[in-house]
């Protein structure tokens, strides 16, 4: 049955969204969380030598398409939440840099149909250390047609 929630995502409802209801992903785990948002983390992600080591995702609890169209409690809850994750992070995990971001409709690269902010460590030993989120927008395979 995850496998057809997850697909089901493309045309995303509230009912089935793993963000919504991270119970529906078993290898999801809810870190912290306030009124109106929380940190999730894959257990994956949590072992340490993983490529995504210490990654996480900042979502709102109310199913929101993209984060403008969050509300201003919302906003202060992600400043709220993201201040404790990379405390968290930092303590766990001690990266030497770190990759935050959104990424907003298909076209953007979202694929969950639910705004979620992406918290990535970084570390000075990996292969692709220094290389920014836009390194690979500004490469010239991504010429534009």
């Amino acid at each position: 049955m995850k496998k057809d929630v997850i697909k089901s995502l493309a045309g995303d409802s509230m009912n089935n969204c793993e963000l919504c209801f991270p119970n529906l992903n078993p290898n999801q785990v809810v870190i912290y969380e306030n009124n109106s948002c929380r940190l999730l983390m894959l257990k994956s992600n949590m072992k340490k030598g993983n490529v995504l080591e210490g990654a996480g995702i900042i979502v709102t609890k109310a199913h929101r398409k993209s984060p403008f169209d969050f509300n201003e409690e919302e906003w202060i809850d992600i400043k709220k939440i993201l201040d404790r994750t990379k405390e968290y992070i930092d303590k766990n995990h001690q990266p030497d840099g770190y990759n935050i971001g959104w990424n907003v409709n298909r076209t953007g690269g979202q694929h969950l149909e639910h705004a979620h902010l992406h918290i990535i460590p970084r570390y000075s030993n990996e292969l692709l250390a220094e290389k920014g989120i836009r390194s690979h927008l500004k490469s010239e395979n991504n010429k534009r047609e």
